[in-house]
């Protein structure tokens, strides 16, 4: 079976801050792209959330949507806020009670997965597995740069997850841990915040370099950088070029992809993630789940230009449209 394509909702963040797009919006563009896999964010989406249950009225609207535009719900990205309480983080037991929560909405909504963020403890999520396990979902931990397969925390969880025996956990990689150049739109941004052009091209071929952080921002400083400079060296320590390859021993806990980009070209090119290497590692692991788009370039030209996510989702996805075709048909 071929690799599924979605769309994250995040990707349509400012329009639906704006008002712009409703969630039935949301929708169909996406459905109109070919990309049914809809990826939804609580908190974005339905009033009241995490505070206060959701309306039926809500939920019944989402599934209209969703059977309107011939989409399918593919998964609920939920936050778990464990330091909501002044001086003290939450306990264990406090953490599971709050993800059960979130399960139940994710039944509710018909999400086969729900996105776990990366900092979220391990002992956590073997102790709501059951709960996830009888609601018929998974709770994906996001492997998010400065992240990765080789880190030790993903190595703890991956460890505790095998000790389990529970299939309802797993990994949501984020394919931006996989940024190979730094994103033109990065450097044009800084650009306009300051730095100056010199310093910005040395840090660009920097990161292509691969020189260490550390070293970039001595030298950005040691050049006269300050402020806006030393914050585009700085993005560096939250940045790297890990491999592709590493999701491999990890494909039989692999269900959802998060294909992260931040800009897309005209010619439909993302220019600093290597999508084609990455589709063609997924056909050699036999993925066959979603790729779900998540534009996060808004944030980086909106003060400068107006943000128009729905074209660059649709270019994003002519893209994975092409490449899936070209590696496994």
């Amino acid at each position: 079976m071929a690799i599924k394509r979605g769309v994250s909702l995040y990707s349509y963040q400012n329009e639906t801050f704006l008002g712009e797009m409703t969630l039935d919006d949301c929708i169909r563009v996406c459905a109109e792209m070919g990309a049914n896999g809809i990826e939804v964010i609580g908190e974005q989406s339905f009033w009241g959330h995490p505070e206060q249950s959701i309306e039926d009225a809500a939920i019944e609207g989402w599934h209209a949507s969703i059977k309107k535009h011939g989409a399918v719900p593919v998964a609920l990205d939920f936050m778990l806020d464990y330091k909501r309480y002044k001086g003290r983080i939450m306990t264990l037991e406090e953490q599971v009670e709050s993800i059960k929560k979130d399960i139940a909405l994710a039944k509710r909504l018909g999400t086969p997965f729900m996105r776990v963020l990366v900092s979220i403890d391990p002992d956590v999520l073997v102790a709501a597995a059951p709960f996830a396990e009888e609601a018929g979902v998974k709770l994906l931990v996001e492997v998010h740069a400065p992240l990765h397969f080789d880190h030790p925390w993903i190595l703890r969880h991956a460890e505790a997850f095998d000790k389990s025996g529970s299939d309802a956990l797993g990994f949501l990689p984020d394919m931006g841990m996989f940024l190979d150049k730094f994103p033109p739109c990065w450097k044009a941004r800084f650009i306009r915040n300051g730095v100056p052009q010199n310093i910005a091209d040395y840090i660009e071929k920097a990161y292509e370099d691969r020189v260490l952080s550390e070293y970039v921002i001595q030298n950005v400083r040691e050049m006269g950088g300050t402020g806006p400079s030393l914050g585009m060296a700085e993005t560096l320590r939250h940045n790297a070029a890990y491999a592709p390859e590493r999701m491999l021993p990890h494909m039989d806990r692999i269900h959802n992809i998060h294909g992260k980009f931040y800009e897309m070209t005209e010619d439909c090119i993302e220019p600093a993630i290597p999508y084609e290497r990455i589709i063609q590692v997924l056909t050699k692991g036999n993925y066959d789940g979603y790729i779900c788009s998540e534009y996060e370039g808004n944030r980086w030209i909106e003060d400068a230009h107006t943000v128009d996510s729905v074209e660059q989702v649709r270019r994003q996805q002519k893209m994975l449209e092409n490449l899936i075709n070209k590696y496994q048909r």
